[in-house]
């Protein structure tokens, strides 16, 4: 003969499988997340966040920077302006002239 549960045992497998869901969701949530950064990273890398075209590396007293293709923008990447603050005035001036127009 089939024992029915009481009603702590199916309020207890009712939370615990909320509780199961929860977390697959939450998962599934991140994983969604992680695939958009992923395709957003692909369709921008490498392009101008200005105009969209696309970004030349150019080296100049070894530090690379970004040139874009089409509005002539200089973009820098993490550490490469405090590299370029390092610069004394002089060559400062001939590296901005260097990217100008």
């Amino acid at each position: 003969m089939p024992v029915k549960p009481s009603d702590r045992e199916e309020e207890y497998y009712a939370r615990k499988e909320f509780e199961d869901k929860q977390k697959r969701e939450e998962v599934k949530q991140i994983e969604m997340e992680i695939a958009e950064k992923q395709k957003l990273k692909e369709l921008h890398f490498m392009n101008c966040p200005k105009c969209g075209m696309k970004l030349i590396e150019v080296n100049y007293k070894n530090i690379e920077v970004d040139k874009c293709s089409g509005c002539n923008g200089i973009w820098l990447d993490a550490g490469e302006l405090e590299a370029v603050a390092k610069l004394n005035q002089s060559v400062l001036n001939n590296w901005f002239d260097t990217f100008k127009k």
